[in-house]
């Protein structure tokens, strides 16, 4: 089956001459394109008519899971008919296993294990098994191992209807596919037996079981059914069954894994016991017998990874099989957010080792378990056929490889501090380039916030990106492949740059986002370390605004609750570090500010101060307003570059007649765990019969409590304490601030307030 694009949406703007270059790129066997898309430009949309048209399995690789989900729900709707697959990491929690020789602790692994991101791992596998109209949504996850295709293969079940064969060989084979029997907790990975009638709840099903009747030694009859109810829904003539688990091994290759594991150890003993290492041995022996006795009576371990060099065969040193080893040959690798996930992928590798090569010198794994490990780079690039990069900030790596005929990779290469970073501008060969002078760029700018330049007499190179695909050049060698999407749909603009002094930042601040919020509009305020986004996020509260902070301290979860929190005007203001960027779409956005925006370091270089800015370009108010004393290189290339896009976006709005609109989308409900917890909350109040806030609730019940305690009725203060707990706990609060008194100030609404102290 062909991918069949479903949507409401045409290619605008830019979106059309993007998708027909990267097309001809792909087509002309080109290895290496980059898509530069500004923020709001639909590349997502973009990049599903590339597959489209293209007609190839694809991996999507983003570097982080919420990011990867936003894009699978995209391609979901995208392609309701094709098979689109989410494969991530499948731990809600992960300690991996750790040894720290200076203060003699051994950390166990420690897992929860999703088991819906499981089936969706499962899923994935199977579809690409399966059927060629698959797309794979993934994180960093696809590069660490799974089993080899050949033995995943191996251990498939297919029954048909009519087929003769046993009710015990079919029980045996589920067995050996990690299929659990239990006649009474039907679920997932599980089968139950009754009589003649197997039914069987496939590991990658989402809500549905397969009933095998026999008669004898023939399958009479296949159905799929309804686990809950029992209620048949389809009857089939055959049906394929995949394993339970991603880790599989075949009987033959299980007991010739058991033996050169025991080979492997004899040799490790009596090289430890040579450099009189007793307790590493002694250690060794019998953390690896246990392992062996469990592999050979259940067939599986704890960390029974860590022998998937002999459990697959492979040689010392090889690489290990992945998601990736699934594709066909003719596999399209699409990187999101590119600079940011090209990094990530370079670095899983050394981080694991050292962390593993700790655990083999000191006699807790054998030295076969270093190859189990995520693919190294170099591996990686060999495993990819053709890839696509989508960035609104492409890096150096990105853009020195988007040349046609580059067949390998010029290496990644670390950028060295000061070095200025490589301007992110398509070229589409050097005759059709034309350069922008940084100080012109800067003239507008100049008499804004009387910043003074800090670098000058300094170039950059901008591409034109008007021609039309039939002229975009991907046979010449060494002709630059990197397709601008600049044009967005909506018409909007880049925001708007301003410039302001440090001084009285906090309080250019406070009068600034007093403008956006009396409008209706949100505002993003970034920061540098974690202290002052919440002191600032403190003080803007008590100066009467409403206002929540958002760093890596706080969890996933939350997370994005707080973002959604923002779009649905619970506040108006977010202050933030560095997860300000990539990939947050909050239309109802319009000002960005920048704090201390000199400090030149990773948090405000071109890229982030680029992606940072982009959060405003949803909003046809967008603005970025940097403060700073000085204009730093990073500060030049993100002013130059808005400039440019600014002039050319205007232009093609004048021409077409086209008038910016916000985006408007609707805010989604968070996380279902959370909705679920509030549902539970709700009806315990209404059983009770009473129709009041929750959270005023619990706020009265921790006054009460305080004032039990200090008159010393501790017994009275420990029940409502209970109470509190038992009324959280059914709501998934788990902290209640106090209210706030708003500060007033005089009418110039600056620097006459004073902040009162949190009570």
């Amino acid at each position: 089956m062909s991918f069949q694009l479903e949507s409401n949406y045409k290619p605008r703007g830019d979106q059309a001459q993007a998708i027909g270059k990267l097309i001809k790129s792909v087509e002309a066997g080109n290895r290496h394109q980059t898509l530069l898309g500004v923020t709001g430009s639909g590349k997502t949309f973009t990049i599903a008519n590339v597959i489209q048209e293209l007609d190839r399995p694809t991996l999507v690789i983003s570097h982080n899971k919420t990011l990867a989900a936003q894009l699978y729900s995209e391609f979901k709707q995208f392609f309701p008919r094709n098979a689109v697959e989410y494969f991530v990491s499948y731990f809600d929690y992960y300690q991996p296993e750790a040894y720290i020789p200076r203060s003699d602790t051994y950390i166990e692994k420690d897992s929860s294990i999703n088991e819906e991101i499981e089936r969706l791992r499962l899923a994935a596998t199977s579809a690409l098994l399966s059927r060629r109209d698959t797309i794979v949504v993934a994180s960093v996850s696809c590069i660490y191992g799974v089993t080899s295709p050949e033995d995943y293969l191996q251990m498939l079940l297919t029954v048909k209807r009519g087929q003769h064969i046993s009710r015990e060989a079919v029980l045996g084979r589920l067995i050996d596919m990690l299929y659990e029997r239990n006649d009474v907790n039907f679920g997932r990975g599980r089968f139950r037996v009754r009589g003649d009638v197997v039914e069987v709840y496939p590991a990658s099903a989402d809500e549905e079981g397969i009933r095998i009747e026999f008669f004898g030694d023939e399958i009479e009859a296949i159905t799929r059914f309804d686990p809950l109810t029992g209620h048949a829904h389809e009857s089939l003539s055959v049906i394929t069954f995949y394993p339970a688990k991603q880790f599989v091994t075949p009987a033959d290759k299980l007991n010739r894994a058991l033996c050169t594991i025991r080979d492997e150890l004899e040799e490790r003993i009596i090289e430890l016991e040579s450099q009189n290492k007793l307790l590493e041995a002694q250690r060794l022996r019998m953390r690896t017998e246990y392992d062996l006795e469990m592999l050979q009576e259940m067939g599986f371990c704890n960390g029974i990874e860590n022998y998937s060099r002999h459990l697959s065969g492979r040689p010392p040193g090889s690489k290990p099989y992945t998601i990736i080893d699934f594709f066909p040959k003719d596999f399209l690798v699409v990187i999101d957010e590119s600079h940011a996930t090209i990094p990530q992928i370079g670095g899983m590798y050394e981080g694991d080792r050292s962390r593993k090569t700790v655990l083999v010198n000191y006699g807790f794994r054998l030295p076969s378990a270093l190859d189990n490990r995520p693919l190294n780079f170099d591996e990686f690039m060999k495993l990819t056929n053709q890839l696509v990069y989508v960035s609104a900030t492409p890096a150096e790596f990105e853009i020195q490889n988007s040349v046609a005929g580059n067949k390998g990779y010029v290496p990644h290469r670390r950028q060295r501090i000061g070095e200025a970073e490589l301007v992110p501008f398509a070229v589409a060969g050097e005759k059709r380039s034309t350069r922008i002078n940084r100080e012109q760029a800067l003239n507008s700018h100049k008499s804004r916030g009387g910043a003074k330049r800090s670098r000058s007499n300094s170039e950059v190179r901008v591409s034109r990106t008007d021609e039309p695909p039939e002229k975009f050049d991907v046979h010449t060698p060494g002709a630059q492949l990197v397709v601008e999407q600049i044009i967005r749909p909506t018409g909007l603009l880049d925001p708007k740059i301003t410039l302001k002094p440090l001084k009285n930042q906090i309080d250019d601040t406070i009068e600034l986002c007093r403008q956006r919020v009396e409008k209706g509009e949100r505002v993003l305020v970034t920061t540098l370390t974690k202290r002052t986004a919440e002191d600032l996020a403190d003080y803007l509260r008590d100066v009467g605004l409403k206002v929540r902070y958002l760093h890596s301290d706080i969890d996933a979860i939350e997370r994005v609750e707080i973002l959604r929190g923002l779009r649905a005007a619970d506040f108006d203001i977010l202050v933030g570090i560095n997860l300000l960027r990539e990939g947050l779409d909050l239309p109802e956005v319009s000002l960005v500010c920048i704090l201390d925006a000199d400090k030149e370091g990773f948090l405000r270089s071109e890229t982030s101060l680029i992606q940072t800015a982009g959060r405003a370009a949803r909003h046809v108010n967008g603005e970025v307003v940097l403060f700073a004393d000085q204009i730093t290189q990073s500060m030049e290339g993100l002013m130059s570059i808005s400039e440019y896009r600014r002039a050319k976006q205007l232009e093609y709005n004048e021409k077409h007649g086209i008038t910016p609109q916000t985006v408007r989308r609707a805010v989604q409900e968070s996380l279902h765990t959370i909705l679920r917890g509030r549902e539970i909350a709700a009806s315990v109040i209404q059983e009770a019969g009473g129709d009041f806030n929750v959270t005023e609730l619990l706020r009265e019940l921790e006054d009460e409590m305080q004032e039990a305690s200090a008159n010393l009725e501790f017994e009275r203060a420990a029940l409502l304490r209970d109470q509190i707990m038992e009324v959280k706990s059914g709501t998934g609060i788990s902290k209640i601030e106090p209210k706030r008194r708003p500060v007033k100030y005089s009418s110039r609404g600056r620097g006459t307030g004073r902040r009162r102290s949190r009570v």
